[in-house]
């Protein structure tokens, strides 16, 4: 479930984006930057797709004292960034095709 998430009062609407470094933009100027657990700041990807701009932190894989990998912690949340308007919306932190087929469904007009 995806909820949209409003500009601050007294924030201009953003132009909408024409490249991935726009929309990274938009994200750092709407969002907190998440951080690494050592407190720097977490890199962020941007994935362009037909209507947007899938924008995510991205976490070193996680492991155990013994060195072996461990699952990511559960939660999170993506932002996609709209290419017609600007408008950000927040999706689950799902793979990048599968939140991408998420907002498409999302945004599919409703007979």
């Amino acid at each position: 479930m995806s909820q949209d998430i409003p500009t601050p009062p007294n924030t201009p609407p953003a132009a909408p984006p024409t490249t991935p470094e726009a929309a990274l933009a938009i994200v750092r100027n709407r969002y907190a930057q998440p951080k690494l657990a050592d407190g720097s700041p977490a890199p962020l990807h941007v994935h362009e797709f037909d209507l947007g701009y899938l924008v995510y932190a991205a976490y070193p894989p996680a492991t155990d004292a013994s060195g072996s990998p461990q699952p990511p912690p559960p939660g999170g949340a993506k932002i996609v960034v709209a290419k017609d308007t600007g408008e950000t919306v927040t999706v689950p932190n799902l793979p990048t095709e599968s939140a991408i087929a998420l907002y498409r469904a999302q945004r599919q007009p409703r007979p």
